[in-house]
Order: structure tokens, then C-alpha cells, then sequence
């Protein structure tokens, strides 16, 4: 069996295409499957074997950890120390070179300044305080690794986790959500907004980045993520049901899952993934359907102007051996 480090590092070592499982993306996620096991290794979940074909994602409820001694954020030392090492991978890694501006749900240190790479040039504070300020100390530290980083600019923005009043929609790469959802939960926030928040911000394609607790009291925290926008009562649970409502109005999550792994702790499991933003997530039936029509609109489009490349360099081509054989 692989250490914790050597198959964390293979995890989270490479880049999201290599590194993490690769699903299909999600229409709706059923109930089924991601049992959570109390081992102290990774877990690697894949929704198809390599002679299969893609299956649909499929996330459901785990069970219920079992307690830890409450250090730092309430976990114990062992699970501190390796979800941050987890953490500082799972930035670095897996955010897009081309992003600018990345936010963090629940910033209490300056740690993840030093975790995002040098091309991100904005980072945005909110912070878990119920008061909604960011404190001294916190804002202190961040101003500090700010300034030994020497790259991304720190602004510092007074805004609850789970509600980032002052993020406009739509106006960030990445979010980051590292150990902060139990911290929430424990100063009266509510972590399920504090996704919501991420998912309204987020730029159609960003990244949502976390390493969360797998399950918050009977919450499981990356099924809420994955079943995002969807209506549970109208969650596809088999193929057969799917044959079955053939009728019913097709669901589409807000955000899509590249992949994740189990943290998979002893006393307190953890899990880190990485999601997208649907680039459909908001748009109405009509809509999503007027932008299917023009993408193969500009298929076709694409199609005839090959057609008539093609044919006009056959016609020079004729042209141009008529001309030598009559001279």
C-alpha cells in the first residue's frame, strides 16, 4: 500500500487533466454510490474503467466521522498538518495559469498568499467572523506573506464567507475554500451559502477549489456541491429511471466535477476537489437551447467555408495544369 505522501504527491503533483479522476459532466447526481471508508490512505474514485465507456458522476452521503480532539479549526494534529500540506498542493496545482483574480471563503492566515501561484494578481479576503471584519491579526499576516510573496495584490475586504456583498457576479477565476466550512458552522455561519456565494461570483469555467470535511453533522459536503442547482426531488437515480422520464425537465448542476480525492483520515476525514462552473449554469431552457442552435450554426458555417477553401484550390489547381499543357 502507497504512504499518505507518495500518493498525495502523485494526486496533486500533476496537472487537473492528469492528476485528479476525470468524470463526465454532471446532469444530476443520485444517491448511490461514494462510500467513505476510515482508512488513513487516498482513495482514488473513478466513474469508468478503461475499457468502459464514460458514466455520469455519481455523489452521495457518506457516513458520519467520528470525533477528534479539537485543536486549530477542531481538528487534531496529524489531520492539521497533512490537510494543509493537501491544501498548499491542491492550490498551486490545480489553478489555472491564465486566472487573475482568486477569493478565499474564510481567510484567517496568510497561508494561502504563498499557495496560489505568481500569475494570480488579485486575491480577495472574506472572512468567518459573524460580524462580517476581517480581524487585525489576520489582516495583518496577510499583508505580510503580500509583501515576502511579492506577487498577488491582497485586497482586503470586509464580507462574511456567506456573504460576499462585496464580490460582484461573475468577477472571479477561482475560489478557494480550505478547512473553513466547520469554522462556519461553529460562529453561526452558513456554510451552504458560503457555496452558493462561490458559485454566484465565479466566472463561468472558474474554478471552485476546497479541502472540506467529508461530512458536516449529516451534511456531505461534496454531494451539496455536486447536486448544486438541482432539485433533489427530481434527481435521476439509474439509467432505467432516465428511460423512464424521458419527459421530464433535463437537470443542470452550477458546477462540474473534474475530480476528487478522499483525505481519508482517521479521526477526521477530509475530502479536496476541484469544480467548475458550468458554462450553461443560469441559463434557462430557452436560452440554453437558442445557444445550441448557434454553436451548430457556426458549425455548419465553419463546414461551408472548407467546403468552398477546398473546392476553389481544386478549381486553381485544374486551372493551372490546363494552362501547362496548353503551353
Amino acid at each position: 500500500m502507497r504512504s499518505f505522501g507518495a500518493a498525495l504527491l502523485l494526486l496533486l503533483s500533476a496537472p487537473a487533466s492528469q492528476a485528479f479522476t476525470t468524470f463526465a459532466p454532471m446532469k444530476s447526481v443520485s444517491s448511490q454510490t461514494y462510500q467513505h471508508s476510515n482508512q488513513s490512505t487516498i482513495s482514488r474514485h473513478t466513474s469508468q474503467s478503461k475499457n468502459s465507456a464514460p458514466t455520469r458522476t455519481i455523489i452521495s452521503k457518506s457516513t458520519t466521522p467520528s470525533s477528534s480532539t479539537v485543536l486549530h479549526m477542531g481538528l487534531d494534529m496529524v489531520t492539521y498538518l497533512r490537510c494543509e500540506w493537501v491544501s498548499a498542493a491542491l492550490c498551486t496545482n490545480q489553478t489555472p495559469r491564465s486566472a487573475d483574480v482568486c477569493l478565499q471563503l474564510g481567510t484567517e492566515d496568510g497561508r494561502p498568499v504563498t499557495f496560489i501561484p505568481r500569475t494570480i494578481e488579485t486575491f480577495i479576503t472574506s472572512t468567518v467572523e459573524a460580524d462580517g471584519i476581517l480581524p487585525v491579526s489576520v489582516e495583518r499576516q496577510v499583508k505580510q506573506q503580500e509583501k515576502s510573496r511579492g506577487a498577488a495584490v491582497v485586497k482586503i475586504v470586509n464580507q462574511r464567507a456567506d456573504d460576499l456583498k462585496e464580490t460582484a457576479d461573475e468577477s472571479v477565476d477561482v475560489v478557494l475554500s480550505l478547512q473553513a466550512a466547520a469554522r462556519m458552522k461553529e460562529n453561526g455561519l452558513d456554510w451552504k451559502k458560503s457555496v452558493q456565494e462561490a458559485a454566484r461570483v465565479l466566472k463561468p469555467g472558474g474554478r471552485f477549489l476546497f479541502v472540506e470535511q467529508t461530512m458536516l453533522d449529516d451534511d456531505n459536503y461534496l454531494e451539496y456541491v455536486g447536486n448544486l442547482g438541482v432539485d433533489p426531488e427530481k434527481l435521476v437515480n439509474s439509467d432505467t429511471d432516465e428511460e423512464n422520464n424521458d419527459d421530464e425537465e433535463e437537470q443542470y448542476p452550477i458546477f462540474e466535477c473534474i475530480g476528487y480525492d478522499d483525505v481519508d483520515l482517521v479521526l477526521v476525514p477530509h475530502v479536496a476537489a476541484v469544480f467548475v462552473k458550468s458554462e450553461d449554469a443560469g441559463l434557462t431552457p430557452a436560452e440554453r437551447a437558442a445557444k445550441e442552435a448557434k454553436v451548430e450554426q457556426e458549425r455548419m458555417a465553419e463546414v461551408s467555408i472548407s467546403a468552398f477553401e477546398r473546392g476553389l484550390k481544386k478549381r486553381k489547381r485544374k486551372k493551372k495544369k490546363s494552362t501547362e499543357e496548353a503551353s
